[in-house]
């Protein structure tokens, strides 16, 4: 059965405002997608991967991570319940442009000698085991609205393309926010910690997991003060800001992953 919410009446910018994170369905956002009443949670996936579902019996809603890269049309999620026929809905990805920074930074965090690549490519292989994290998630969307990690101006925002030193790489998957170093990180949303580490690129960092797939991402720390497994709650410290790792200044990098997809963190802000 495959349903097009748009013909079925459903409209999401007509639809109430709720806490987080935000319906944006732009490539680097989140689509909110209404599932409908059923006695349990639904399954929902999206090429293979599980979504997370939030809300209770009468009315179900499965937030959907939208890849910077993904293209511009129609997606398709499959949906199944207890008490029901499985069924497949659409949404439609609307275009967005972000823009674009030009950065110099030193030239072997650019083109890497052998030895900082195999670093990375090892980190790398450790970091996609962390990303696919996936534990039970929370039943209420409201209770996703997240808490800026440390205040201060946002000096990058999420989806800027970045050329360091002429070469153009990917675009910024997260939101870089400007502090002094030594300024403490918060956590924005109570999380259990699920890695911690000293990385080329990234530096100190702090991933913590928020349940069902969503995950966040803390970066150029220059101390941490949790171990993997902590348990926090919103505002407990993780660490404190730095220049660590690839970095032209003290500020922490902030990502929020949905469904192995970095999205805006900006759309989770109370």
């Amino acid at each position: 059965m495959l349903i097009a919410l748009a013909a079925a009446g459903w409209d999401a910018r007509a639809a109430p405002a709720l806490a987080a994170p935000r319906h944006s369905s732009v490539p680097g956002g989140v689509a909110r997608i209404p599932l409908g009443a059923a006695a349990t949670r639904p399954i929902a996936q999206q090429a293979q991967l599980t979504l997370l579902v939030v809300g209770d019996s009468s009315a179900w809603t499965a937030l959907v991570g939208i890849p910077l890269a993904a293209p511009v049309g129609t997606a398709t999620i499959e949906v199944r319940t207890s008490d029901a026929t499985p069924r497949s809905l659409q949404y439609d990805i609307r275009p967005k442009k972000y823009p674009e920074q030009r950065l110099r930074v030193a030239p072997g965090q650019v083109d890497l000698s052998p030895e900082s690549q195999a670093r990375y490519e090892r980190e790398r292989e450790h970091q996609l085991k962390v990303m696919a994290t996936f534990s039970a998630p929370p039943f209420s969307g409201d209770a996703l609205a997240m808490a800026a990690p440390v205040a201060g101006p946002r000096s990058s925002s999420f989806g800027l393309r970045r050329v360091f030193n002429g070469q153009s790489r990917n675009p910024h998957s997260g939101m870089d926010i400007a502090a002094p170093t030594g300024t403490p990180v918060l956590a924005p949303l109570a999380a259990t910690v699920i890695d911690t580490g000293d990385y080329f690129f990234n530096g100190g960092t702090v991933w913590l997991d928020h349940g069902g797939g969503l995950l966040s991402l803390h970066c150029h720390l220059s101390e941490t003060s949790v171990r993997v497994g902590d348990v926090l709650r919103t505002g407990d410290k993780l660490g404190a800001v730095g220049a660590t790792g690839r970095a032209t200044g003290p500020h922490l990098h902030w990502g929020v992953m949905l469904n192995r997809t970095m999205v805006d963190p900006a759309l989770f802000l109370a």
